[in-house]
């Protein structure tokens, strides 16, 4: 492993800071699937006790994105196009749901996060895009007013950071989808329900077929 990571300060939770850092590299790239990982190469980069390190790499092969591997060690897992497929079926029918409870109790999505949202799409930094799309998407969750949307939908989220980090790498689909989170908004914003619920399967729709597609070329390349 060449990625360098810098020295994390010790504090109480260090544990998660040691898993959020891996789930980051994870996620946009710098760890790329089939990479192993060890412990006491971690520790050694973040200045840590392996303790930490080993409870954080239990975290991310229970959350699956770390598998075991030949001898020593952890690997990176590999991405599963269809299981990718069916865990954006998933989020599609949870974003609908919610697009159609906000737009019903005329709940308002704040159009800044489409200004930052659209200002992190110009940049080379995949984290940004990725906390970006999350921040919008929670925003729909909220809006809904049902809490167990978004409980459900933070089940998958450590998986598609991961698949929207591989994406957006390199996509050309990063104006595009914020200018369907801009339509879906003013949707919900009209109160319009039936415009929203349309709009954000359509977007859903979109984002598997665009996903798929490129991380099949991802994983070719590979």
């Amino acid at each position: 492993m060449t990625l360098k990571f810098d020295k994390i300060q010790v504090r109480p939770d260090y544990v998660d800071e040691v898993y959020r850092v891996l789930l980051d590299a994870i996620s946009d790239g710098s760890l790329a699937p089939g990479t192993r990982l060890t412990q006491e190469e971690i520790a050694e980069q973040f200045a840590v006790s392996r303790s930490p390190v080993l409870q954080a790499l239990r975290l991310l092969k229970k959350d699956g994105l770390v598998q075991d591997a030949p001898g020593r060690g952890v690997l990176v897992a590999p991405l599963d196009l269809d299981w990718i497929g069916k865990l954006y079926e998933v989020r599609g029918a949870l974003d609908a749901l919610a697009a159609k409870l906000a737009a019903q109790r005329g709940a308002r999505i704040d159009k800044s996060l489409i200004a930052q949202g659209q200002q992190a799409s110009r940049s080379n930094d995949v984290k940004s895009m990725i906390d970006a799309d999350i921040a919008f998407h929670n925003a729909l969750y909220q809006a809904s007013g049902n809490s167990l949307i978004a409980d459900s939908a933070h089940l998958h989220w450590v998986h598609l950071r991961r698949v929207m980090g591989a994406v957006l790498q390199s996509s050309a689909q990063r104006d595009s989808i914020w200018q369907e989170h801009e339509a879906i908004a003013d949707a919900i914003n009209a109160g319009d329900e039936a415009r929203a619920v349309e709009l954000t399967n359509l977007h859903a729709e979109r984002a598997r077929s665009n996903l798929l597609q490129r991380l099949g070329e991802v994983l070719d390349e590979r």
